[in-house]
Formats: structure tokens, C-alpha cells, sequence
């Protein structure tokens, strides 16, 4: 063979593992990331035994356990409880974050002393925030209401929204706001009608993480709530009987928790990503 036609090779071969090398990466890395998933969509559709079976076996496929989780647990007070505190929650703490970060950005507020407080409440282990706070609650009479989830997830919601949220109202955003106040805008009108518009795809995906965020909590719940405030979480964790646990019907109630985040991305990945990219970028 030539010396032309071994390089040639060479490189045809160095350029299709190039094409090819990065695929079969992020393929693996893919697979990894939704074999969790497509395993409990897979035992939620068995039977109750043959979700223990191990090597695991496919059986006969229905929605028995989805059904059992409405009829023979209060999922729906769960699930309805957890979408109250959580949109409660990111309703109240993305205003409260934006206004900070703002402050935070434009004017320095407290200066970096207050910023790396806010940075370092999210270091706190949640055990200390929610003693102190089930001692207040049940002072006042709030203990396991729905006041007092949203409450305590606003400690943890707001500080996190905010410190995502300062990036965004940095750089070109301050440029445009100082050529709106040359033109004669007020620093409210600025605020409202370029500061906020230009950050909107950070704010759409920091309200998303708050969503998520309060979604998932489980420490606070399992202290602060009730019977008539129990979260998704707190309720999962609840399907162990004296038997153990029950992995098919838990698993039915896990798919169904993750339905309002699937129904979500869709309609917010094009923001989210470009949100959290623009964050990133500045």
C-alpha cells in the first residue's frame, strides 16, 4: 500500500472517530440518565411480585398500580398540596429574588458582605433552619399548615433565586438601562420596562428551579406538616407497610410526581437554556 493511501486512511479514520467518539459518549451518558427512568416506568406497569423479582422479568403489563395509588392512598391531597406550596412558594420568592438581585447588581446593597450571606445560607444544613422554625410555627399556631411549607420553603427558595438572578441584570442589561435614563426613563420605568424584559428568560428559569426545588423538598415537609398538608415526598416515603416497602406501587406514585416537570419542560427548555446560558455566559 502507497504512503498517499495509508494517510488517506489514516485520516478517514481519525476523522470518523472524531464524528463518531463524541456520540457513542454522550449515547452512553443518555442511556445511563434514562435506564432509571425507563426501569420504574417498567415496575409501576407489573405486578406487585413480579416488581421483586430478581433477574428482573417483564410479566404482564397494566395500570393496576396506578389505579390502587388514587383509590387506596390520598395521593391527590399529596399531589394538590405539593403544587399549592410549590407555585405559592416560587409566586412569592421570584418577585422578592428579583427585586434583590437587582439591588444587588445595580446598587450594591449591603455591599459583598450581605451577597456572601446569601450565598452562605445555602450551605446551612436544612436541620437548622427547620427546628427554629417548627419552634415559631407552633408558637403561632401554624405548625402543619400550608403557611407554614411556604414559608419555609421561601428560606431556601429566595436566597438560592436571588443569587441566580444577580448575574442577569449585569452587563449589557445596566448598558441598556443607562441609555433608557438618558433618554428620560425613570429608574422605575427602567427597571420594569428593560430590566425585566431583557432578564426574562433568567427569571423564567429561575422561577422553573424554585418550582423544582420546592417540588422535591422532603426535610421540611416531614417536620412542619399535617395530615392535611402532607407533600408528595412526605407521602412517597409513607408507602412502606410491615411487609416493606412497596416498590410497584411506589414506583406508579414516583412516574405520576414527575408528570407537572415533563409538562413543564417542554414548554420552558427553549427559555430555560437560554436563560441559564446568558447567567452563565456574564
Amino acid at each position: 500500500m502507497s504512503r498517499v493511501a495509508s494517510g488517506w486512511i489514516d485520516a478517514a479514520m481519525k476523522k470518523f472517530a472524531k464524528a463518531v467518539i463524541p456520540h457513542i459518549v454522550l449515547t452512553l451518558f443518555s442511556l445511563a440518565i434514562l435506564m432509571p427512568l425507563v426501569w420504574l416506568v417498567r415496575v409501576s406497569l407489573t405486578d406487585k411480585l413480579t416488581a421483586y423479582k430478581i433477574p428482573p422479568e417483564v410479566g404482564t403489563l397494566g395500570l393496576t398500580n396506578y389505579y390502587e395509588i388514587f383509590e387506596r392512598y390520598s395521593f391527590v391531597s399529596w399531589f394538590v398540596n405539593s403544587l399549592l406550596i410549590a407555585l405559592a412558594a416560587t409566586a412569592i420568592s421570584l418577585p422578592l429574588a428579583t427585586a434583590m438581585a437587582y439591588a444587588f447588581a445595580r446598587f450594591n446593597t449591603g455591599g459583598s458582605l450581605l451577597r456572601l450571606g446569601v450565598l452562605a445560607s445555602q450551605m446551612l444544613p436544612p436541620i437548622i433552619i427547620v427546628l427554629p422554625l417548627f419552634g415559631v410555627f407552633l408558637l403561632v399556631g401554624l405548625l402543619q399548615t400550608h403557611a407554614a411549607l411556604i414559608v419555609a420553603h421561601l428560606t431556601i427558595a429566595l436566597p438560592f433565586l436571588t443569587w441566580i438572578l444577580v448575574s442577569f441584570f449585569e452587563g449589557d442589561v445596566a448598558r441598556l438601562e443607562e441609555a433608557a435614563r438618558v433618554d428620560g426613563a425613570t429608574r422605575w420605568q427602567a427597571f420594569r420596562l428593560i430590566a425585566v424584559p431583557v432578564a426574562a428568560p433568567g427569571i423564567l428559569a429561575a422561577g422553573l428551579l424554585g418550582f423544582i426545588l420546592s417540588w422535591n423538598e422532603f426535610l421540611f415537609a416531614l417536620v412542619l406538616s399535617g395530615p392535611n398538608s402532607q407533600t408528595l415526598p412526605v407521602g412517597l416515603a409513607s408507602l412502606e407497610t410491615h411487609a416493606g416497602v412497596e416498590i410497584a406501587p411506589l414506583a406508579a406514585a414516583t412516574v405520576v410526581s414527575l408528570l407537572p416537570v415533563f409538562v413543564l419542560l417542554p414548554f420552558l427548555r427553549k427559555h430555560l437554556i437560554k436563560g441559564l446560558s446568558l447567567g452563565a455566559l456574564k
